[in-house]
């Protein structure tokens, strides 16, 4: 948790550019989720808490289509290898990741990425996979900029308005407005089934 604590430090300290740096990276790549930086940005300098969601936003939906590319060109071998290297000798839970999240886009298709995207399930496992599994381009990027976008500017629409407050329940703040559009789609595939019959 230091190491995680440290390396968000060392973003925040470059300000917007660190922001960028960190969303984009953080899209393939076992660096801190964003949102520390983001949080800190947003409470320093509430005015500019929308900029700092779409810079985010922005930098994480490019890294995305840059997982996208490494799952697309260098395929399982990058995968393996970024998810197991800071795992213990022995331990490679690489190929269970990957399993869970073929069956995933099996079920749910862009589905699964909007939801990694938009909550705290790591967004870089399905960039790199949706390159792997050959996802549909357009559908990936409509999905990525949806999902992060919903999830940053809620941060920084909740800070704006509550401040410090709130810092500390963030994640139950997304988590809530997840079980929300959740609730909501599951309603509406009841109603268009019970059209279609």
């Amino acid at each position: 948790m230091e190491f995680l604590h440290n390396m968000s430090a060392y973003f925040e300290q470059f300000g917007v550019w660190g922001l960028f740096i960190n969303s984009f990276v953080e899209s393939f790549f076992l660096v801190p989720p964003p949102d520390f930086v983001l949080i800190a940005l947003d409470l320093h300098m509430p005015e500019r808490a929308l900029y700092y969601a779409f810079v985010c936003t922005i930098a994480s939906t490019l890294g995305g289509i840059f997982g996208y590319a490494i799952g697309k060109w260098i395929g399982r071998p990058a995968f393996d290898w970024i998810f197991s290297m800071f795992q213990k000798k022995g331990n490679n839970k690489a190929k269970e990741y990957f399993d869970k999240v073929e069956e995933l886009y099996n079920q749910y298709g862009a589905w699964a990425v909007f939801f990694a995207a938009f909550t705290p399930i790591p967004y870089k496992v399905f960039t790199i996979a949706s390159g792997i599994l050959k996802m549909n381009f357009v559908a990936f990027m409509l999905a990525s900029i949806i999902g992060r976008g919903m999830r940053f500017f809620i941060v920084s629409l909740v800070l704006m308005i509550f401040g410090e407050q709130i810092k500390n329940n963030i994640e139950l703040v997304i988590a809530a407005v997840t079980l929300v559009i959740i609730a909501f789609f599951v309603v509406l595939y009841k109603k268009r089934k019970s059209i279609v019959k």
